[in-house]
């Protein structure tokens, strides 16, 4: 099956629309499957999270969906609302602004590239500083934040694109956990305002349920869909507020349930393939 990727026109229905939209993906290496049987449907508007062991093809699926690689087998299928291809926006594990550009000129930096008028770019991106506390920061350069700071930076730039689709790939997952606190309280309210259709990865359940509308567990290596569970909690949220609930802390112990297994099972793994190499 030959692989393809696409965008198209979402079809008419009554049922909520799908903004991704994934069949038989599979993705192979040449000594390895990352990747097999993903089939999936993410409604536009959707946080959705996906959570699983290292090694399972997380990023490798992000990647895909960014158009960064290609699939080996399947078909994934970005549907637009009017454009030729939805336009997405990429959130990092580490910081991945220009460092010899200002925090304003970071988070105009895709606007500019698409030819925006100058007035609109101007209030965008005041905006969206505003709304990640930058502010008083935009003529500052990277080398004069820190990691936090850099951070919303990313995350000023990515909503400033105004996207159909963002992608972040554990944004946050260098950062204490002060800071971490604050900025999931910052991406929610921005999301609350935007309601973008989000794919989340990260290695942390707490972040998982505290962020997500439905959270995609997957298996060990070759990744595959384990377990989908919705994510039951109003929004907005409020992430010290939302941790002190009896029903969070079943909901973590319920996805960890899950995922134990599976981390063990990559674990194992890990130690099969490190014997066979310094076996002698």
């Amino acid at each position: 099956m030959n692989a393809v990727m696409m965008a198209r026109e979402p079809e008419v229905s009554s049922e909520p629309q799908s903004k991704v939209r994934i069949r038989g993906l599979r993705k192979d290496y040449r000594a390895f499957t990352a990747l097999e049987e993903i089939n999936l449907d993410i409604a536009d508007g959707t946080f959705f999270v996906i959570v699983g062991p290292s090694g399972c093809g997380k990023t490798t699926l992000l990647r895909m969906l960014a158009g960064l690689e290609r699939p080996s087998a399947g078909t994934v299928e970005c549907l637009r609302r009017g454009s030729d291809n939805p336009r997405m926006s990429m959130v990092f594990q580490g910081d991945a602004i220009f460092p010899w550009l200002t925090v304003w000129d970071n988070a105009a930096y895709a606007l500019k590239l698409r030819k925006v008028p100058p007035g609109e770019i101007d209030d965008v991106v005041g905006h969206f500083l505003d709304r990640t506390g930058l502010s008083k920061f935009a003529k500052a350069y990277p080398h004069q934040l820190s990691g936090g700071m850099r951070q919303r930076v990313s995350i000023a730039r990515a909503f400033a694109n105004d996207p159909e689709i963002l992608l972040m790939d554990e944004p946050f997952s260098a950062l204490d956990e002060q800071n971490k606190t604050i900025l999931q309280e910052e991406l929610l309210r921005i999301w609350d305002e935007t309601k973008k259709t989000v794919l989340f990865i990260t290695h942390s359940v707490d972040e998982a349920v505290t962020l997500g509308d439905k959270i995609m567990i997957m298996t060990a290596h070759p990744g595959r869909i384990k377990e989908i569970v919705d994510v039951p909690f109003v929004r907005p949220r409020k992430v010290i507020e939302l941790r002190a609930q009896p029903e969070y802390g079943e909901l973590v112990f319920r996805i960890w349930g899950y995922l134990r297994d599976e981390v063990q099972q990559a674990r194992l793994q890990s130690e099969d393939r490190l014997g066979g190499k310094y076996e002698k």
